[in-house]
Parts: structure tokens; sequence; C-alpha cells
């Protein structure tokens, strides 16, 4: 049975790999689980990564169902290929209502997320509008959870730094009450790196 915009919808359920040694076996939704279209490109860079960035979507809004975080994701890889003109949704992971991660361009790939930071960082998308509201305990931790595993690992640099999109470039991301949150992480920094997005390739 397909979902809106052809979703496999069992494929939410079914297709769900896991990352070895994360916290609680952090579920992972791979691209070909919410029926992601190819990148038009794809430009890596080396690792270990050294900025960790954390983003809402403000819209689309929050998902509570693997079906609507697959929509979701669609959506916004739309939004970013044919809207914005970009290669790929921008982000390297999101973060769904359901506790689940699911893949955007993953790691080491240049990403759209932060000008001037693309191609040294993981871009963490908390799919919904994170103004007002915390975003509910499971994807908080999914989304530590995830960071563990790049540590663990050696993807993401054990001394990164985290910080917030507004940060990086003018804007109101990732949510006021996101925002705050995220300054009680590990390795949160207070860093300031505003510039003219207009003025640089994001």
């Amino acid at each position: 049975m397909y979902g809106k915009g052809g979703v496999l919808i069992v494929a939410v359920l079914q297709i769900v790999s896991h990352f070895e040694g994360a916290s609680s076996c952090l579920p992972y939704i791979p691209r070909e689980a919410w029926d992601a279209k190819p990148p038009k490109s794809v430009e890596k860079f080396a690792g270990p990564i050294p900025y960790v960035i954390i983003h809402h979507s403000y819209q689309p809004g929050a998902c509570l169902t693997g079906s609507e975080c697959c929509e979701a994701m669609l959506s916004m890889q739309k939004f970013h290929q044919q809207d914005r003109g970009w290669n790929d949704i921008g982000y390297s992971f999101a973060v769904g209502g359901d506790g689940r991660v699911y893949e955007g361009r993953g790691f080491n790939v240049v990403g759209a997320h932060a000008p001037r930071y693309n191609d040294k960082s993981v871009g963490i998308c908390m799919i919904g509008d994170w103004t007002v509201d915390l975003p509910p305990e499971n994807m908080i931790a999914a989304a530590q959870s995830l960071i563990e595993y790049g540590v663990r690992n050696n993807i993401i640099a054990s001394n990164y730094t985290l910080i917030g999109h507004r940060q990086v470039r003018p804007t109101e991301c990732p949510g006021e009450r996101l925002f705050k949150e995220i300054q009680t992480w590990p390795h949160y920094s207070s860093m300031l790196d505003v510039v003219d997005p207009n003025s640089i390739r994001t």
C-alpha cells in the first residue's frame, strides 16, 4: 500500500536499520525508506567533522508517525531541489516526532544548510516549529544519540562544536525554545559567525 506522494508506508516500519552501538539502538530510516529522489550531485569532505549545527524545519510542521515524517522529508527535498535549486535536501539528517533519525545527505557530504559551514558540519534538522514548544524527549534523545554515534565512530570530532543555525546566518532557526535547549547540550558554544548569506554561496 502506498501513501501520499508514493511513499511505501510499510517501508517505514520494515526498512529500518540501526546504528551499531548507538544508545538504545537508535532507529534509522535510510533514504530508500522515505522514497528520496536521487541527488543531482554528491560532493564529499573528509572527517572527523568539527561542527554540529541544529535546525528546525519550521515548515513542514511536526510529524508524529512514520508516514507523516516520510511526507515531511519528501516535502523538504522537493522544496530544496526544485524551488531552491540545490542538489538534494539541505540537511545531513532530520529527526521526526516518531523518534527516528531520517537520512538526508548523510555524514561527510557537503550540505546546503549553513553558509560557509556546509563542508565542515553535520546539519541536524528537528522536524517542526520549535519557536514556542520544546521537541518531545524522543526527538531530543534521537538527535543526541546520533551525535554520540558520530563521535564514537570517529565521524564527528571528539572536540566538536555544537551551535544553532542562527549563529552562522541571520535567521530565527532553530526556534527560540529549541535554541535555549541546545545551550544545555554537551559541546555547545556561544560563538557567533553571522554574515549576509546573500553574499556567499550557500
